[in-house]
């Protein structure tokens, strides 16, 4: 995620030739930063056997708090002129989007994924033309910030069908990573199922946008109803397909441009998602065997990702539209943030401290657990 953020994705040539940076990580970081959400939530409501009853209804009190403690922190990093695109208000939302699915099994949450996956896709592009039409557009064009509450039907237009991430979409990524999380994740087998299946996942709906592309047509029938011009399609659909109106031709929901939102793409970043998620484990339980904790520099940032991620963005703010101090470069910035990234988060979990954001998120949970026990 920081490597899309700080390192160009596009060179500089008039051809915007995609970089590796680009071509490796762009659609996918963020995908798996929802995969990996689910398979939180999953953790927390039970594992294997989702929560019932009383049981449930207070842990989705707590997460529907939890999820206001993000979208503050995200509508407040809104207000902040900076070239990213902000995605806490949408995880925000697709916190609420999940609640109603916290109590299914593996096979039913499965099986809500992939026909989420299918038919999603298919609706929002019925939809965009109408958002798009009316007056105003139902699109920011910026990150949702505090202001746009005052407008909540373009706020959550946006949030949910014209924004950098779309959540009516994304629901498929939490769908996903609930269900992984719902497994038996100790078991030998897992890991290996997981990225094994992701990863012929990923790979067959590559291939087969690829192909829808370049061999049945796709690409020049693209390229008549394109809306910007001056960006080369062939650059867009290896890197970034955001932003650009995808409108006019059916051939918008074959590709598997990271960030269209088509099914392929869900379908490919997903199994990506899964893919690392198994490996991670294979490294864990190699770490296991060894003694060693060689999952520590990811398990500090991972457990404190809310205020990182937040005082990542504000100190890319604070360069937005600015030289960079002498001597420094790009990879420097880069190297700077990602490693920062890592020794604070070493630093607290050996610590057992958590995040300030973190214990907001936490203290904002354990109300709303408790919250219907007071009332009765």
């Amino acid at each position: 995620m920081m490597a899309t953020h700080l390192l160009p994705t596009f060179e500089s040539d008039p051809g915007m030739t995609p970089t590796w940076i680009g071509l490796t990580f762009s659609g996918r970081a963020a995908a798996l930063f929802a995969v990996l959400a689910g398979i939180g939530l999953a953790l927390s409501t039970g594992k294997q056997v989702p929560f019932e009853g009383p049981a449930l209804g207070a842990a989705r009190r707590g997460i529907a708090l939890r999820a206001g403690v993000i979208a503050a922190a995200g509508l407040t990093l809104g207000g902040l002129e900076v070239n990213l695109a902000i995605i806490l208000v949408h995880y925000a939302v697709l916190f609420l989007c999940i609640l109603p699915f916290l109590g299914l099994k593996p096979k039913a949450l499965c099986i809500w994924a992939a026909g989420w996956m299918l038919a999603s896709p298919v609706l929002a592009y019925l939809l965009r033309p109408w958002l798009m039409a009316s007056s105003p557009q139902l699109i920011l064009d910026h990150n949702p910030a505090w202001e746009d509450l005052g407008t909540p039907s373009q706020l959550l237009g946006d949030v949910f069908f014209t924004g950098y991430y779309p959540v009516f979409q994304w629901l498929s990524y939490l769908l996903v990573g609930l269900a992984i999380g719902r497994l038996p994740l100790t078991k030998a087998r897992i890991p290996v199922l997981l990225l094994a299946g992701g990863t012929v996942l990923a790979v067959l709906a590559k291939a087969l946008g690829v192909a829808a592309m370049e061999n049945w047509g796709g690409r020049a029938a693209l390229q008549q109803v394109l809306n910007a011009p001056d960006y080369p399609l062939d650059s867009l659909l290896q890197v970034n397909l955001a932003g650009v109106q995808q409108e006019g031709s059916w051939w918008w929901l074959a590709t598997v441009a990271p960030h269209s939102g088509t099914t392929l793409d869900l379908a490919h970043t997903s199994g990506v998602a899964a893919a690392v998620v198994g490996a991670c484990l294979l490294l864990g339980r190699l770490a296991d065997w060894l003694n060693l904790d060689l999952l520590l520099p990811l398990r500090g940032a991972g457990a404190m990702t809310l205020t990182l991620y937040s005082v990542h963005v504000w100190v890319v703010a604070a360069f937005y539209l600015k030289p960079l101090p002498a001597g420094w470069t790009e990879e420097g910035m880069y190297f700077a943030h990602a490693a920062t990234a890592v020794i604070v988060g070493m630093v607290f979990v050996l610590l057992k401290w958590r995040g300030p954001l973190e214990w907001l998120g936490h203290a904002a949970n354990q109300l709303g657990r408790h919250s219907g026990s007071g009332l009765r």
